[in-house]
């Protein structure tokens, strides 16, 4: 049998406001741009530019609905008439002026890795059923430039997708051929035939000591890898003078001939998302003028309203199209709410990481870095610690040292015998400059790491260094071993 009941329960629901208010808050400076950009396509009623004779226009029609008011219960004008959302400057500095910089940003271009390899098929002298096989073979190659699909796997590929017959000979054939392709090394199938490749192209192929690297690399390869010198001074019957030209060779070889990206030429441009410049002894932040365009509501837009005071208010269908222009302003006037809200909320994060760290930014020295975590900032703010997070994501600050990322700022602290904490960017220059400094032909050990950084007063574990090391990519001592 059914019941009906009647429950009464209290829940925390975020308002379209606030969501969009979020979104907004954790894009970069070249993301919010291309928002921007969207929302002025899609909302009639939100545009770009410079507010005229805006005032005058909001009190004539302010009259117009007072007078008329009484006559329309259902749609409330008084909020789309203020002069609140006229016009709103969206910088950081109110003198900045559109004309201060170009609004176009350059873009590279460029073509992929297997749009160049596949060009440079075309220039071969091979039938159609060779370069069926050679464009099956590019396809196969990964974006670092290697080849790790097994031949017979690519055989079964053209015989199943292609129809063609082929058998492991005549592949080899045409991988040989496309290993001659620019960059040097590409379509190898490991990082040994990678390097061997480059080193038969070099021009002197004669050169005594391109003769012995590549002993060295068909011969000792996994020696080498393990810098285990003396067996291959031994095995290979070199001088130590001979193996130390033979190491510089190779070592300056490209093990990454297709780049490591997903097949696209790209460059990355970090754009500031604040600027810190320092006016007599003291420091001015400023958002990047490129955060958000001068944004208004569509004069078009309020001039609708005194067009609707005029006429019949029980005509339906202009009372539908009052409603549809009551939405875009809603969302006109949220979109530039928001903007705002995300401007000062930026600009209050960064005066807070400012004088937390206000002695890294006199003189840019990593080792004046103090402990800093999300809710040390949220709790100076008086905000959520995920709303710290989403300002340090994604977010840069351009100084006079250089552009850094919000977060190296952020870092936990270690003890010292002092009683002091000190940030763990302190400690990983520290260790940075010890493995800098050591002598490579009997490279520091982690144990040997601990012993001096404890000797400089840092409490610090094995495992802790060997963390470390591993975030600054110092590889283990064996490996930095150098003769």
């Amino acid at each position: 049998m059914q019941k009906l009941n009647l429950n009464q329960v209290l829940s925390q629901k975020l308002s379209p406001q606030q969501i969009q208010f979020i979104k907004l808050l954790q894009v970069p400076t070249a993301e919010l741009e291309a928002r921007v950009e969207e929302e002025l396509e899609i909302n009639p009623a939100l545009e770009e530019g410079k507010e005229e004779n805006g005032e005058q226009q909001e009190e004539v029609l302010q009259d117009n609905y007072e007078e008329d008011n009484k006559d329309d219960k259902d749609i409330n004008l008084d909020d789309y008439l203020t002069d609140d959302y006229g016009g709103y400057k969206m910088q950081g500095d109110g003198n900045y002026s559109p004309d201060d910089e170009d609004r176009e940003m350059p873009l590279s271009s460029g073509t992929s890795l297997h749009e160049q390899l596949l060009s440079q098929l075309s220039f071969l002298r091979m039938d159609e059923h060779q370069k069926v096989i050679g464009r099956q073979l590019i396809g196969s190659i990964e974006s670092d430039g290697y080849i790790r699909r097994d031949l017979e796997a690519i055989i079964n590929d053209l015989a199943f997708s292609q129809n063609i017959e082929t058998d492991l000979d005549e592949v080899e054939e045409v991988l040989r051929k496309i290993q001659n392709f620019d960059p040097a090394g590409i379509a190898a199938r490991s990082l040994q035939e990678c390097l061997i490749i480059q080193l038969e192209r070099k021009e002197h192929q004669e050169d005594e000591i391109v003769q012995k690297a590549l002993q060295v690399l068909s011969d000792c390869f996994e020696e080498f890898t393990k810098k285990h010198y003396e067996k291959i001074l031994k095995r290979c019957s070199l001088e130590e003078e001979d193996l130390k030209e033979v190491i510089n060779m190779i070592t300056k070889l490209n093990p990454k001939p297709g780049g490591g990206s997903d097949g696209l030429m790209r460059t990355q441009y970090i754009i500031p998302d604040f600027i810190l410049n320092t006016v007599n002894g003291k420091f001015e932040i400023s958002l990047n003028s490129r955060n958000a365009p001068e944004l208004r509501v569509s004069r078009s837009y309020s001039e609708m309203f005194e067009a609707y005071e005029k006429s019949d208010k029980k005509d339906k269908k202009l009372k539908d199209t009052v409603s549809f222009v009551k939405q875009k302003l809603d969302a006109a006037k949220w979109f530039i709410d928001a903007i705002k809200q995300r401007q000062q909320t930026l600009l209050k994060t960064m005066h807070a990481i400012l004088d937390y760290q206000s002695e890294f930014f006199v003189e840019g020295d990593e080792t004046k870095l103090k402990p800093m975590i999300l809710k040390d900032i949220a709790e100076k703010i008086d905000m959520d610690i995920s709303t710290v997070s989403r300002v340090a994501n994604s977010k840069a600050i351009q100084t006079e040292f250089g552009v850094y990322p919000l977060k190296y700022f952020f870092s936990e602290g270690i003890s010292t015998d002092g009683g002091e904490d000190v940030s763990n960017r302190e400690v990983k220059s520290v260790l940075q400059k010890m493995v800098d400094n050591e002598d490579k032909r009997k490279p520091l050990s982690d144990d040997k790491l601990v012993k001096l950084l404890n000797e400089k007063g840092y409490n610090i574990a094995r495992r802790t260094v060997a963390k470390y090391r591993e975030q600054l990519q110092i590889p283990v001592a064996r490996l930095r071993k150098e003769l």
